[in-house]
């Protein structure tokens, strides 16, 4: 596609409909706007990642498991996304950088899935639970978004595999429960 060729900024409806070999009338039946069509590229894209971390995390035995492999698995995709279909990778940029629908979707997924994990590991006595959950979710949300945000990730390209373990070590210490015994 176009997008991924010459990349999202430089394309046009027009250019779109001329590969294609559709009037750009014709295109304009199925999407509104260049917007309309980056956004469904934009959610196929994120739909293989959730793919790709839910892979990840399907076998893990035990909640600090999956949020190790979560960590592991979105850095990873990000950066594959990023080295591999760099045209692609503007499109999710600019998804993060003007909050398309796709992109707060993947937020509360991601969000949805920290929650799951951390309840998870309480439940099964592994996670410390006196800080309160939403507390909780979005700190750890806030140490991964460096490395579940385009935007970000390009600035953290050259240590996202090594930060992904290192962040997630440090997280898992601070839900230990027995890191909470004293306070």
């Amino acid at each position: 596609m176009h997008f991924g060729h010459y990349g999202y900024e430089k394309t046009t409806v027009s250019d779109i409909a001329k590969a294609i070999g559709f009037s750009k009338a014709y295109v304009y039946k199925f999407f509104d706007s260049k917007q309309a069509i980056g956004e469904v590229i934009c959610t196929n894209r994120l739909v293989m990642i959730m793919a790709i971390v839910d892979a990840a995390i399907e076998e893990a035995p035990t909640a600090s498991e999956k949020l190790k492999r979560l960590f592991r698995a979105l850095a990873e995709a990000g950066s594959d996304l990023f080295f591999h279909d760099r045209k692609l990778y503007d499109i999710a940029a600019v998804a993060a950088r003007e909050e398309w629908l796709p992109a707060r979707a993947h937020d509360a997924r991601l969000r949805q899935l920290i929650r799951q994990i951390l309840l998870e590991g309480r439940e099964s006595g592994e996670f410390e639970g006196k800080t309160p959950l939403d507390e909780a979710v979005q700190a750890i949300y806030l140490v991964m978004r460096p490395y579940a945000n385009p935007v970000q990730l390009q600035y953290n390209l050259d240590t996202a595999s090594s930060a992904a373990a290192l962040l997630s070590t440090l997280l898992l210490r601070s839900l230990s429960r027995h890191s909470h015994q004293s306070l």
